[in-house]
């Protein structure tokens, strides 16, 4: 394989077997599990016979089990596997709100999806029913460590409502056959609890959403992060007199969101007069023209033919160089993202003059 397009022909070969060879191993698992096969095997359950005789971790044999036991419920989720429209994760949240009569409907909405969309979806089919409200900040404590562990210098704080996450069912159920089918060793079991764990993290950020329009987020932020959001909260007590966290953030983003549109030129109310600029100057209403154009997305054509389509550290590139005499109007510039844009000038220009002017970390780098 001497070149990109024979490398992705293989990759994308082996990518459809991956597919199939899932697909094939759930119908066969769906087709044991209704058999009661396991059984035969000394297990108490199919999640056993997944972790003890083919040695799944407890996650991995959870997320089959659910996609075996959803297959032997409606058949329609099989074609969807193959095909690669849904993954184990996603397999998982639709199990959660799939019923009989709303298969039809329900189950090309989780075609293509992440685990987290495939979240957000779940929850707006079934809304979390009185999701807790209150703000609360606690401070992530560090469990005792072993001498050899250097604890972190800095606490950070946690946004989090103060009851805990109810776990998934899918989770409930991994952790019931696991108490049922795994014994814990004695040593385990009389162990102090400090000397399990070295630290007790949390995650950098997460989102569980609660329906279809809102979500509870968990995220770690420093004691300065904090000093900043209350002070921002007392300089809003007039204006908004009891403000929450939330609208303190969501103010704060929308300036953000703000002053990044007035430096692209996209402002509510542009002048009407089109001041002179220089030539190399893109203008106020040319930057609104082309973002308007193109989306506010990178138009650079994939092999497939498809957009790149990014909304990630977006330029404004000339299809006929400045450097080369170029002018700064709508006909003449695009939406490239940056890797794109580098990617371009490279072509046009070359390495030898681009070298001298892109330092060095990110010489040859794309950033899509």
């Amino acid at each position: 394989m001497d070149n990109a397009n024979e490398f992705t022909k293989r990759l994308v070969e082996l990518l459809r077997s991956e597919r199939h060879a899932m697909a094939e191993f759930l119908v066969a698992l769906a087709e044991f599990d209704r058999r009661g096969l396991w059984r035969q095997r000394g297990h108490t359950s199919l999640f056993s016979f997944l972790r003890r005789e083919l040695g799944l971790s407890a996650g991995a044999a959870q997320y089959r089990k659910t996609a075996a036991e959803l297959i032997n419920r409606f058949p329609a989720v099989v074609a969807a596997l193959r095909d690669g429209k849904l993954c184990l994760s996603s397999v998982c949240e639709l199990a959660k709100v799939v019923t009989t009569d709303n298969c039809a409907e329900v189950l090309p909405r989780f075609y293509g999806l992440s685990s987290r969309d495939a979240a957000a979806v779940a929850a707006g089919i079934r809304p979390v029913e009185n999701p807790p409200r209150r703000e609360v900040v606690v401070p992530v404590r560090a469990v005792s460590a072993p001498a050899a562990v250097v604890a972190p210098t800095a606490e950070p704080i946690l946004f989090r409502a103060p009851e805990p996450k109810a776990p998934s069912r899918a989770e409930v159920a991994a952790r019931e056959e696991s108490a049922r089918s795994e014994p814990v060793a004695e040593s385990a079991r009389s162990e102090p609890v400090e000397m399990r764990g070295a630290t007790l993290t949390a995650k950098p950020s997460s989102v569980d959403w609660l329906d279809g329009e809102s979500a509870r987020m968990h995220l770690t932020v420093s004691k300065t992060f904090l000093k900043k959001l209350d002070a921002a909260r007392d300089a809003l007590s007039h204006s908004m007199p009891g403000v929450s966290r939330e609208n303190v953030l969501e103010a704060a983003l929308d300036e953000l969101l703000a002053q990044r549109a007035r430096r692209k030129g996209l402002t509510a109310k542009p002048q009407k007069t089109v001041r002179p600029s220089r030539p190399d100057h893109v203008p106020a209403h040319v930057r609104r023209e082309v973002w308007a154009r193109d989306g506010g997305r990178c138009t650079f054509p994939l092999p497939s033919g498809e957009p790149c389509g990014s909304t990630h550290q977006l330029e404004l590139d000339h299809v006929v160089p400045l450097a080369r005499g170029g002018a700064s109007t709508a006909d003449n510039l695009r939406i490239r993202c940056r890797g794109h844009n580098l990617e371009e000038a490279r072509r046009v220009l070359g390495d030898g003059l681009m070298d001298a002017y892109v330092p060095r970390g990110r010489r040859g780098q794309l950033n899509m």
